[in-house]
């Protein structure tokens, strides 16, 4: 049971407490509870729906008011109508037999008989509000504020106690998927983070799609959220784990006890090992991965108007210059591959992205390799041209290198832990790294055994930050309930902004040899379906709302069509969804 902090009170509110006249009123504020209501829900004077059936309602007296009503298991729930993550209509969502809401936007799953989110990336509940059927008409019981905002505000109010002590590395999406998902899951030790971030945990993903430079605009939560749930969070890099004594030492010369331990420090940015490219060599020239990269980006484009080269043609490159062009700069994209990202995408669906992003404006550079990087003329300390090996000069005033992450394990190479080739961390199904007792990986440096279509335990790594945060609520549910089942399986999924909204779920993680593209591309309006003989390993979609989501339910249990059936036409949207779980 979560215990509330006291705090003590000071002499002069002490005399205030005891003054009679203001007894009672204290007492009364206090004790403020919302008073729920009966709202009637409009033009319904019955629910006819069948289980699986989602149905969105107005709410009568309440400016723009709506609930949503879904029907599992023979039971009408009445829940918030928008996604907790950033409120996508979940009438367009996925209804699974179990009782499973699946936001069609990025795969954010919600309990339907509870309203807690099941997967990331959705941190707050649905609130969820009694149905009443009488004189004719179908009402709910809430209070106005709860049926508004959309969510149930997510208490985490807590004193730690005891000699439990979890220590997280990292401060990205992983960390927040634990350490929200213990203190959600009633564990009452110490929890301590330590990010060299210098900033509560935020959402990345708005770095490059939108440039946002602002904390406090990217910030999942507020500092007094942590202080309440006695969570701390210290700016600091670790150097040191000593596994045996259960101690972390960081550059500060701090020392850190634990009893469980949860390696979480993500990727580090590559950079290209080239003249005038190298990190810190010529001002102007950028990596994108924190707060301050984006706020350097944001200063040296001043009032816009800039040529700007990104070099590499993956997911950041393409989303950071999508962003790019809007502000009204001179965008050019150089990449290696034929077409962008058709190393994952395949060179059909790269060529749409490169169509959309070039209708914004933004010039491409393809099957080009980089040579050098050459000072300004009118200011040797800064990047003015980016040269290609072919010959091809590029001028540039900034220069954004999205050439791709490593994992971030410096400090474990001589911890005893083993390393993968790549410096990642291997672990099993419960992301507990084997041989090292009470210590978990999770996210970019993670290596884990993937059971997805066509995985059979293959170990990934897989750069998500859904999979991140799903790993970090497994942790967290092995830690607070550590004779709990098998972590729950989950679904690759991921997202991106480039022109038109890209929805993704699944993994290629033994290559694929066709892709199966469906819809209208030009417009663009597609499904495309990634095969590996005959089993459908990834499917990704744009303007097919909720084929990606669909999907990934499907892929869960085991039950997605064939590449035969979908060259057929079989539609997965027709595809009962079961209840069991085969992954």
């Amino acid at each position: 049971m979560l215990s509330i902090r006291i705090r003590p009170l000071t002499q002069r509110s002490q005399l205030h407490r005891i003054r009679p006249d203001l007894i009672h009123r204290a007492s009364f504020t206090g004790d403020v509870r919302k008073m729920a209501q009966e709202f009637k829900l409009k033009d319904l004077t019955t629910i006819d729906l069948k289980n699986g059936q989602k149905l969105e309602a107005d709410v009568e007296g309440i400016e723009e008011g709506k609930v949503l009503l879904v029907k599992v298991k023979d039971e009408v729930h009445a829940l918030s109508p928008k996604c907790t993550h950033y409120g996508a209509p979940l009438k367009l969502g996925v209804v699974t037999g179990e009782g499973r809401l699946t936001c069609a936007w990025h795969g954010a799953c919600f309990n339907v008989a509870s309203g807690d989110v099941e997967d990331a990336p959705a941190l707050d509940p649905l609130a969820k509000f009694e149905i009443i059927q009488k004189n004719g008409g179908v009402y709910i019981k809430g209070d106005k504020e709860g049926i508004t905002s959309s969510r149930r505000s997510l208490n985490l109010k807590c004193q730690a106690q005891g000699q439990e002590k979890v220590l997280v590395i990292g401060g990205g999406s992983g960390t927040i998927g634990a350490i929200e998902g213990l203190r959600g899951g009633k564990y009452t030790g110490h929890i301590t983070v330590i990010s060299k971030e210098g900033y509560r945990p935020i959402d990345r993903t708005k770095l490059s799609k939108a440039l946002l430079a602002d904390v406090s605009k990217v910030a999942w939560r507020s500092p007094d959220f942590y202080k309440d749930a006695s969570i701390d969070i210290f700016e600091d890099e670790v150097t040191k784990v000593d596994f045996a004594s259960k101690k972390v030492s960081v550059e500060s010369g701090k020392t850190y006890d634990y009893t469980k331990l949860v390696l979480a420090s993500g990727g580090a940015p590559k950079s290209l090992p080239l003249p005038g490219l190298k990190l810190g060599e010529l001002k102007n020239v950028f990596l994108l991965r924190s707060v301050p990269d984006v706020q350097g980006i944001v200063d040296a484009v001043g009032d816009n108007g800039k040529k700007i080269v990104v070099i590499g043609s993956s997911f950041i490159g393409m989303e950071v210059a999508n962003a790019l062009v809007q502000k009204k700069n001179d965008v050019t994209v150089v990449g290696m591959e034929k077409q962008p990202m058709d190393r994952i995408m395949g060179e059909k669906v790269g060529k749409i992205f490169r169509g959309l992003i070039e209708k914004s404006g933004v010039k491409f550079h393809m099957e080009a390799s980089v040579d050098k990087a050459t000072p300004s003329k009118s200011d040797p300390s800064k990047v003015g041209a980016v040269h290609l090996k072919d010959g091809t000069t590029l001028e540039a005033d900034i220069v954004i290198e999205g050439v791709g992450v490593g994992p971030a394990t410096e400090f474990l190479k001589d911890s005893g832990i083993p390393l993968e080739k790549d410096g990642s961390v291997g672990v099993d199904e419960s992301f507990a790294v084997p041989g090292h007792k009470d210590v978990f990986a999770i996210g970019d440096i993670a290596t884990y055994p993937y059971h997805g279509p066509n995985g059979n335990g293959t170990p990934v790594r897989i750069e998500h930050w859904n999979v991140a945060q799903n790993q970090g609520r497994s942790v967290a549910n092995s830690i607070a309930k550590p004779n709990a089942a098998r972590p729950k399986p989950f679904i690759p999924i991921f997202w991106s902004a480039l022109g038109s909204q890209l929805r993704y779920c699944g993994h290629t993680v033994g290559g694929y040899d066709d892709v199966i593209l469906s819809g209208e591309p030009e417009k663009p309006s597609w499904v495309a379906f990634y095969t590996k003989g005959e089993t459908v390993v990834a499917v990704a979609s744009m303007m097919k709302d909720p084929y990606m989501a669909q999907a990934a339910e499907l892929m869960r249990r085991g039950k997605m069509p064939s590449k035969s059936d979908i060259v057929k036409g079989v539609d997965i949207l027709e595809v009962s969804i079961p209840s069991e779980i085969k992954m």
